[in-house]
């Protein structure tokens, strides 16, 4: 499923030219998968789980958070980068899917606001004495992580339009910036 929809686009692949790739017959996808969407929401799922795992093999939880979330947006970026094609079909049509779609997608976008979440406010779980002198605890509440990933989403999808996904990499700085400032925007109102 993931070459021919990054070859052909989710619309235009069929159920024939994914078992044409995969080498398998149409019983066997039958007995993996009920459809054309169900496949394509498993690889979906599946594509999102790496991501994922790679943006939790980069932390390093001796270093501040702040260089944490750096690290892992850069090596998350590079991960999508890796298959721009891919990239913008998984990003994209995700939405031809209607609501099994919008379920598949709110699931994966609340998994990257869990590991935002685990990754920014793990040193408020540390002693203070452990945190960088001078440096406040600073919690992201789930509506600010999720809105960050709202954010770094939408610049992912922005490179998409403009036909940019091999330059992933370069929204690093960006994305960094939308996390600090929700990270940040608590103490404003103090």
């Amino acid at each position: 499923m993931a070459d021919v929809a990054a070859r052909k686009g989710y619309a235009e692949a069929t159920i024939a030219d994914i078992v044409r790739e995969a080498g398998v017959s149409k019983r066997t996808f039958y007995e993996n998968f009920e459809s054309k969407d169900a496949c394509f929401l498993e690889l979906y799922r599946s594509a999102s789980h790496a991501a994922l795992q790679a943006l939790r093999s980069s932390l390093a939880p001796d270093k501040p958070w702040q260089a944490q979330v750096e690290h892992a947006l850069s090596t998350y970026f590079a991960h999508l980068a890796a298959g721009p094609a891919l990239v913008r079909t998984l990003f994209v049509e995700i939405h031809q899917l209607g609501p099994a779609g919008m379920r598949v997608r709110r699931e994966v976008m609340q998994h990257l606001a869990d590991f935002m979440l685990e990754t920014v406010n793990a040193p408020l779980a540390a002693p203070s004495g452990s945190r960088p002198t001078g440096e406040p605890p600073m919690a992201l509440s789930r509506t600010m992580a999720l809105a960050a990933v709202g954010g770094i989403n939408e610049l992912v999808l922005e490179s998409i339009e403009k036909g940019e996904t091999e330059q992933l990499q370069t929204l690093s700085s960006a994305a960094g910036e939308v996390v600090r400032a929700l990270t940040h925007a608590h103490l404003k109102d103090q």
